[in-house]
């Protein structure tokens, strides 16, 4: 009996320092914070014309205070309204903005903007933003996609975040900027990046270094989407630019002079260059 006491002590030691190792290998993140409400937004009542528009972070000392810029402002000129579509993702591909980071920090990080392309089609994207993924690993998402007639779809609503970007860091004027909300993963831009993507055309469905490039039609849409927020251009970027594993290179054939110069026509855009 004393031999089979010892035996069980010793398993339920075992049992304990298993369990404690769990924990310190895969520790829980009880300081984050999520961003359950934010003030400024249209809803998803409202028309598509008017609803989801990228944000802009106003309050420099509150992560939690987001506004809408004056929708007037950006149809001032020039005179460009693009279609536009809502068509929400699935909850699983898509999670909370926090205002802590997994260690209780408090996250300050101005919005940036990350450009990509899809290189399927955008129905394809979107049925895979609207598919239920269980596996953390096959989660993604971007806010909005373009399509190649300049159609904007909405996908995810600005407040939420999307998964466009794993293992990233967006090296800008104010140095490396990267958030970890799960230790379990790596650090990624994606609590403080806006994620649009661009369709990509037939010739480049594929991995080559390059393609023909993107319509005038989806050049101007993404000027007047992000031209309804105050994200400063140098901090618009690239899933190229900020990604970690050396593996992303969209979108590629991107002529980014030619999309400042149509973006910089608005004039809400004026002390952003």
């Amino acid at each position: 009996m004393q031999r089979w006491n010892k035996e069980l002590g010793w398993k339920a030691c075992g049992t304990v320092l298993f369990v404690m190792t769990l924990f310190l290998l895969f520790p829980r993140s009880p300081h984050l914070q999520a961003i359950e409400a934010v003030s400024g937004l249209p809803t998803l009542a409202e028309s598509a014309v008017t609803a989801i528009v990228p944000t802009a972070l106003t309050d420099n000392n509150s992560p939690l205070d987001f506004t809408t810029l004056e929708p007037a402002i950006a149809q001032a000129a020039p005179n460009y309204q693009p279609r536009q579509v809502i068509e929400l993702a699935d909850p699983s591909n898509y999670g909370d903005r926090y205002g802590t980071d997994a260690y209780g920090q408090p996250i300050r990080n101005q919005f940036i903007a990350v450009l990509h392309e899809t290189v399927g089609s955008a129905q394809s994207a979107i049925n895979l933003f609207q598919t239920y993924h269980p596996n953390d690993n096959d989660q993604v998402s971007y806010h909005t996609l373009i399509g190649r007639d300049g159609t904007i779809y909405y996908i995810v609503p600005p407040e939420k975040r999307a998964f466009g970007a794993g293992n990233s860091v967006f090296n800008g004027p104010n140095g490396p900027e990267t958030v970890t909300t799960n230790p379990a993963f790596p650090s990624s831009v994606n609590n403080f990046a806006y994620h649009v993507s661009l369709e990509t055309p037939g010739d480049g469905r594929g991995n080559g270094p390059s393609h023909s490039g993107y319509t005038q039609s989806q050049y101007e849409s993404l000027a007047w989407l992000l031209a309804q927020s105050s994200i400063p251009n140098n901090r618009i970027t690239t899933h190229k630019a900020v990604d970690q594993s050396g593996s992303r290179q969209d979108p590629r054939s991107f002529d980014y002079n030619h999309f400042l110069t149509l973006l910089n026509r608005y004039p809400n855009r004026a002390g952003l260059g």
